[in-house]
């Protein structure tokens, strides 16, 4: 039989199922999941397939692939309900038809809604507002593995939908989810470079000026660009551009991941490649504070519809949340890190990284802010030769700084980081998981290492 063989979108993460299925209504994957012999575990559920790290693995398992139950079934006032396999930028793009739109504008379109809801997300809070797409669900279905179907409600299962705003999928396949909306309002934006230094001085300020925080972050040229996003209530929707916008997000897209492939592959000399990648984040750094502002924008232009094909302009990354109380010295060490890894092993990551800045939030169990106010550090790379090494080393520097890592977004984690950074959420988990799917139906062997009957989750 010949061997089926999936990717995420990257590229760098293979698995093979023995199945795939692409189901077009609930009462098929509830088939699935009660037919353990015609669709064998491990059974995972996956939307566009962009997480980083193995956690959509299916090894001669099923694959259920939830594109194909994509509708927008209600619209209401102040809630959009959808299905599972629903793109996000597409249900976005369908409430600025109703002057409406999400509270949370994530970079990555492709997210499904399924994804979304019971993944880990990031975004930039905006003021009094949270930065994880999950934290907006008010109601999620799901087909358990016993081919039940459940509804979860916040009023009825609080502590239910915080286990399941996280759940990976392990819980159950989420085929139809309901998220609070809001009426669409005019986004102002513009961008300032900082050296670390007055970075930190300037901090505080920032904080209290009533706007959300997106980092650029340079290691090696000593600068930070912090995107600035605020709702403008005087400004007309009707008369918002988006040009600022498809401009940050053509440079992302499409240059920067192209530009930096094409010099880590073809320019062998590891001091040009220094000089080029420097000289072109210079030249972004310039763009972006002088061309990317604007005081009327859409917020559903924020997001970018990545090509499922794209040879030289794919790009991956990692992801570590940190207190905000400590940011600015765990900031001062990952700059000295970078550099001196660079110094050590010859390596630097060929992208810069980003940050966002995120608000308390503990409506997820597993949300990576719920001690408090968190800023991220997110490098990014094409995935240039030595990127897997370095990610090992980082995740244990991040881990020793006191950094929460995302399942879907932190590559190469161990059980002991997992461990250090959710203590005592692993056995709440643990215990919700068990009851749910108590033969592991659901558990591929990358969950297998932080969850399962023989897995010893210490605290």
């Amino acid at each position: 039989m010949e061997t089926i063989q999936v990717q995420n979108w990257f590229g760098n993460i293979t698995s093979s199922p023995r199945v795939i299925v692409e189901p077009e209504n609930v009462q098929q994957i509830s088939t699935i999941m009660q037919d353990a012999q015609k669709y064998p575990g491990p059974v995972r559920a996956i939307g566009s397939n962009h997480s980083t790290t193995a956690c959509g693995d299916v090894e001669d398992g099923t694959l259920v692939s939830m594109r194909k139950m994509n509708r927008i079934l209600e619209i209401r006032s102040d809630t959009v309900t959808v299905e599972g396999g629903a793109l996000y930028i597409d249900v976005a793009r369908e409430l600025q038809k109703h002057n409406m739109q999400f509270p949370i504008n994530v970079v990555i379109g492709n997210l499904t809604v399924g994804s979304a809801a019971c993944c880990g997300t990031k975004d930039a809070s905006m003021p009094g507002e949270p930065g994880q797409v999950c934290s907006s669900v008010t109601e999620l279905k799901l087909v358990k593995p016993s081919g039940e179907l459940v509804t979860i409600t916040a009023e009825r299962d609080w502590e239910l939908l915080q286990a399941m705003r996280s759940s990976y999928g392990l819980l159950g396949i989420v085929y139809e989810v309901t998220f609070k909306i809001q009426p669409l309002q005019s986004l102002a934006v513009n961008h300032e470079v900082y050296r670390l230094d007055e970075f930190a001085r300037r901090l505080p300020e920032l904080k209290e000026a009533n706007t959300s925080m997106m980092l650029y972050i340079y290691p090696f040229l000593d600068r930070i660009t912090v995107e600035r996003r605020k709702y403008n209530p005087d400004a007309k929707t009707r008369q918002a551009t988006r040009w600022q916008w498809d401009l940050r997000n053509y440079i992302w897209r499409r240059i920067a991941p192209s530009y930096a492939f094409l010099v880590s592959r073809y320019i062998p000399s590891a001091r040009l490649q220094d000089f080029l990648l420097n000289a072109f984040n210079r030249v972004v750094i310039r763009i972006s504070a002088l061309a990317l502002r604007g005081t009327n924008t859409l917020p559903v232009a924020q997001q970018i519809q990545f090509p499922e094909q794209d040879r030289i302009s794919k790009f991956t990354f990692s992801f570590w949340a940190f207190p905000e109380e400590n940011y600015i010295e765990t900031l001062r060490a990952y700059f000295q890190f970078c550099q001196e890894y660079h110094q050590q092993k010859g390596y630097r990551s060929d992208m810069i990284s980003v940050g966002y800045r995120v608000n308390a939030d503990d409506s997820a169990l597993f949300s990576y802010s719920s001690g408090g106010t968190v800023i991220t550090i997110d490098p990014v790379s094409t995935g240039n030769k030595g990127w897997e090494k370095f990610l090992e080393e980082y995740n244990q520097f991040c881990s020793e700084h006191g950094g929460i890592p995302l399942f879907n977004q932190t590559e190469n984690l161990t059980n002991v980081q997992v461990q250090r950074a959710f203590g005592k959420r692993l056995m709440t988990f643990e215990r919700y998981r068990s009851s749910f799917d108590p033969k592991g139906r659901l558990l591929n062997r990358y969950f297998r290492t932080f969850f399962g009957q023989k897995q010893k989750i210490e605290v």
